[in-house]
């Protein structure tokens, strides 16, 4: 009998010694699952424009089901485009344009981000006539992103072609707008979108002389070409931009072997974007030709996932 139980002790004190060998292991290999699983430290939206070939050329999407097709590929939040929506509303008012989009986005589960505005007139023109036309017609999009549940809208800032005027008709302009969007409760925001907008001290001064809450900028990784023969540089460009940020665009064009872009650092543009405390969406922007346009948005989705491991 004592003989049983000197054995059964030995027994238990081996286990234990055994568990307490492997333990670390198994540790360290719930720390690195948790590493790998650990989500990215900002949200992923799809921007429409990255399927404007499926809606424009091909027309192999209706732009009304647009919310359906980005739940599909695996997305939270969308970024609608104005401009895709010109053919509908010839045959459809506004109204009945939203109240459809708002009941795709509620029936798939997907949030409205904002809406990208383009084609409604000189937000920076140095003729106060035409620019408050301007600001007339963005008010209709101001009111769309309301109803939509959208936090902002994105403008572009063109007209005058001089610097100091185009500062100052972009003050005036876009603040002018900014304060309808406060009654709505509505961000309005400039994106680096070519001419004068694409140099980020530039428009960096807009936001400061502009100084209000509502009123920021959409730095898009790639869109720092200022003319045909300057460029600004995409990583100064970035983190200038990220002071008044709202919202973020990952452009892409291509993809290496190993899944980088090409032409942009994107781990290098996420530590930008992270130490600048963003914590908001970043929209895919897919714009190249390689690829299709679904494989060109899955790889942005994977490589802004796969980025943001690499950081700080």
């Amino acid at each position: 009998m004592t003989k049983n139980i000197l054995y059964a002790l030995f027994a238990l004190l081996l286990t234990t010694a055994s568990c307490k060998k492997t333990s670390p292991k198994t540790d360290e290999t719930v720390e690195v699952v948790s590493a790998e699983k650990k989500a990215p430290f900002f949200k992923i939206s799809l921007a429409q424009w990255s399927l404007h070939k499926a809606i424009r050329n091909e027309k192999t999407l209706d732009p009304i089901g647009f919310a359906e097709k980005a739940k599909e590929l695996g997305f939270e939040g969308i970024e609608y485009v104005s401009g895709l929506y010109n053919e509908k509303l010839k045959t459809m008012s506004m109204d009945a344009l939203l109240d459809s989009l708002k009941a795709k986005s509620t029936a798939h589960g997907v949030k409205n981000v904002l809406i990208m505005v383009d084609g409604e007139g000189n937000l920076a023109s140095t003729d106060e006539k035409e620019r408050n036309q301007a600001i007339d017609n963005h008010k209709k999009w101001v009111d769309a992103a309301a109803f939509l549940g959208c936090h902002a809208i994105r403008v572009n800032l063109n007209g005058a072609t001089e610097k100091d005027a185009w500062i100052e008709s972009s003050v005036k302009g876009l603040g002018k707008l900014a304060e309808y969007g406060a009654t709505k409760n509505i961000n309005v925001i400039v994106e680096n979108h070519g001419g004068f907008s694409s140099n980020a001290d530039l428009l960096s001064e807009v936001m400061t002389k502009i100084n209000m809450d509502n009123c920021g900028t959409l730095p898009d990784f790639g869109n720092f070409r200022i003319s045909k023969d300057e460029l600004y540089d995409y990583y100064k460009g970035t983190e200038i931009l990220m002071k008044h940020a709202k919202a973020v665009s990952a452009k892409s064009y291509d993809f290496d072997t190993d899944g980088n872009e090409t032409t942009l650092d994107y781990t290098r543009l996420l530590q930008i974007v992270k130490d600048a405390g963003y914590t908001g969406y970043i929209g895919v922007e897919y714009e190249g030709s390689r690829l299709s346009e679904e494989e060109g948005i899955e790889a942005t989705k994977q490589l802004l996932i796969n980025a943001a491991k690499k950081l700080n």
